[in-house]
Formats: C-alpha cells, sequence, structure tokens
C-alpha cells in the first residue's frame, strides 16, 4: 500500500511509492496494481497522466507474467515532478519493441506503446540473483489538480 510519510516519522512528503510481488502467471493481480497505481497518483497529478501510467505499467506487467517462467515485483515511485515504474522479473532476456503484422492481433504492442508514451523507459540487467528490470518514466506531469482551475 502507498504510505505518505508524516512530520512525526520524520519524513517530508518528497516521494510516494508502492511496491508489490506477483506470482508466476498471476494475471489477476496486474488490475491490483493498476489499481494501486491509481491510489498513488489520485489527487497528485492529472487524470491523463495517470491513464498513461495505468495503461505502460500493464504493459509491463503483462509482459513480465506471460513471457516469463516466474512472477515479477513492480514498484512505483512518485516524486514533485516524476514517476518511475520498474517492473523486475528473473528472465535475462531482454524485451524489444516490435511493430506487429496484422496476423498479431493485439500482441506485441505494449513496448511501443512504452516507447511511444514514456518520457524515458529502459532495460537494467540485475546480476544477482539475475533477470532484469524494465522501467519507464514520466514527467513534470504531476502539478497539483487543484492549480489547474
Amino acid at each position: 500500500m502507498a504510505r505518505e510519510p508524516s512530520v512525526e516519522d520524520g519524513g517530508a512528503v518528497d516521494a510516494l511509492e508502492i511496491t508489490r510481488s506477483l506470482r508466476r502467471a498471476d494475471l489477476k493481480g496486474v488490475g491490483e496494481v493498476r489499481r494501486a497505481l491509481r491510489e498513488l497518483m489520485r489527487h497528485r497529478c492529472r487524470e491523463d497522466t495517470a491513464e498513461v501510467a495505468e495503461l505502460l505499467t500493464t504493459e509491463l506487467v503483462t509482459n513480465a507474467l506471460v513471457h516469463t517462467d516466474q512472477g515479477a515485483e513492480v514498484s512505483a515511485r512518485l516524486e514533485p515532478t516524476r514517476l518511475r515504474v520498474e517492473v523486475r522479473d528473473h528472465a535475462s532476456r531482454r524485451p524489444r519493441p516490435y511493430v506487429p503484422t496484422a496476423d498479431d492481433g493485439t500482441h506485441g504492442r505494449g513496448l511501443v506503446l512504452v516507447q511511444a508514451l514514456a518520457d524515458a523507459w529502459g532495460v537494467d540487467a540485475v546480476a544477482q540473483p539475475g533477470g532484469k528490470v524494465v522501467w519507464f518514466e514520466l514527467d513534470g506531469a504531476f502539478e497539483s489538480i487543484h492549480d489547474e482551475a
């Protein structure tokens, strides 16, 4: 669950974070991650930014669960001017965006969407115990929704 530090904790409200672990092929968990991300971003950013974040997170989490033999760990960190979402899996094979053909149906578009909509994205290898982290960032769209009036 997202937790906001309080002044009593000695923490400033500079960043909020959620983390989730998903078991292998737990596609129902994708909705839970999406809801947690929506709650994290609620009242902290514009609705269109939250929708893009949910879409991109859904794509990365689904890819990790469908294309690997183990589960995945998801973390999202919301700072005053940036959101960073990381999805770690246990497969070392690097994903590659490609333009799907008409025969692919809806498959193959996830990383193309990430590439098109994220301000930055990438894949980092994880040395121990192996695997990779696929991540994206959205920058600058976190104005208070109360400031838009």
